[in-house]
């Protein structure tokens, strides 16, 4: 019996250690499978991460090369002053154009907003200061010498003099304290020509200034002396204000003549109805007197062609109706 038993676990013994054994070569197998799989990857990594490099030094080239040429073209303008037309090919904005119908300074303004909105240089700014006038204010090119044509100092200097608001200053001011409020001129208008008196003969004052000198000359202008003394005492700060308010008064006076003018209506048409009542009231009694006459003479009895008179003893009369009485009393 122990024979037995000692050739099982014998056999026991065996068939683990065969198992053992398989297991050992499954697991050996195995990690040479997952060490081939590591290395595949590992492999695939290095060749991911070598076109990640080569990618990246393509794009840190382009980054170079683009920072290199926007640095050219910031230093183009100083570098290349002889040509600038190349950094402006192409207009924002178009260009006006100056033949003295409008005001110096009004086109100044809008051409020194045109040239910054496109980005002009002085020497761009120049050029096309040049191709702008017309008609007389041409002929102010001819006063300036050929190299100094594209100087816009010079050109603006030029043209200041000759058709500048500058030398007008004190006329401007003379009729912005002389204006008044035309016959029929709205508060509108008033306001409008009050703020390019302002802007002419004020230029250089700065906008607080201005603005408070504008409301006082525009209440000075009004014609009617009760809404300069309403806008006085709103006390408005600037022209804006100072056209509303007067404006809301208008209105408001407005809303009373008619509310005075409905009222006064209704007055006349109470008097013109009592009127009425009174002659109707009268008529009625004329007429019923005139009736009531008409109808006493139709009621009188006819008198008697051959009575006689006993005074003159003539017929178609009574005595107290004679003439001959009549004449004797008054002789």
């Amino acid at each position: 019996m122990e024979a037995g038993q000692e050739e099982m676990r014998s056999e026991q013994e065996e068939i683990k250690n065969q198992i053992q054994a398989h297991v050992e070569s499954q697991v050996d197998e195995i990690e040479t499978h997952v060490d081939g799989c590591i290395g595949k990857i590992e492999e695939e990594v290095q060749c991911v991460k070598g076109k990640i490099d080569k990618v990246e030094s393509e794009v840190l080239e382009r980054i170079g090369n683009l920072e290199r040429r926007i640095s050219d073209l910031e230093d183009r303008p100083n570098n290349f002053q002889t040509s600038p037309e190349l950094m402006y090919a192409r207009l924002t904005i178009k260009p006006l154009t100056f033949d003295v119908q409008t005001s110096w300074t009004v086109f100044k303004t809008q051409f020194d907003v045109i040239s910054s909105t496109n980005g002009w240089t002085d020497f761009v700014k120049a050029s096309q200061l040049v191709a702008s006038l017309r008609g007389s204010a041409a002929e102010v090119l001819q006063g300036i010498p050929a190299d100094k044509l594209t100087d816009l100092t010079i050109i603006e200097k030029a043209l200041e003099s000759r058709f500048g608001d500058g030398h007008l200053t004190q006329f401007y001011r003379t009729e912005l304290k002389t204006r008044r409020q035309k016959p029929g001129e709205s508060l509108q208008v008033l306001a409008a020509d009050v703020e390019r008196l302002m802007s002419l003969a004020y230029a250089e004052c700065p906008m607080d200034v201005r603005e408070s000198l504008a409301a006082q000359y525009f209440v000075d202008a009004i014609r009617d002396e009760d809404t300069q003394h309403s806008i006085r005492l709103m006390d408005a700060k600037d022209l804006k204000s100072s056209l509303a308010c007067s404006m809301k008064y208008e209105a408001a006076r407005s809303v009373s003549k008619t509310s005075r003018h409905v009222r006064s209506i209704e007055t006349e048409d109470h008097t013109c109805r009592e009127i009425d009542d009174n002659f109707e009231f009268f008529f009625n009694r004329l007429e019923k007197l005139l009736n009531n006459s008409v109808a006493g003479k139709k009621n009188t009895p006819r008198r008697n062609s051959n009575v006689t008179c006993w005074k003159c003893n003539k017929k178609g009369h009574v005595q107290r109706e004679c003439q001959a009485i009549t004449s004797n009393q008054e002789n």
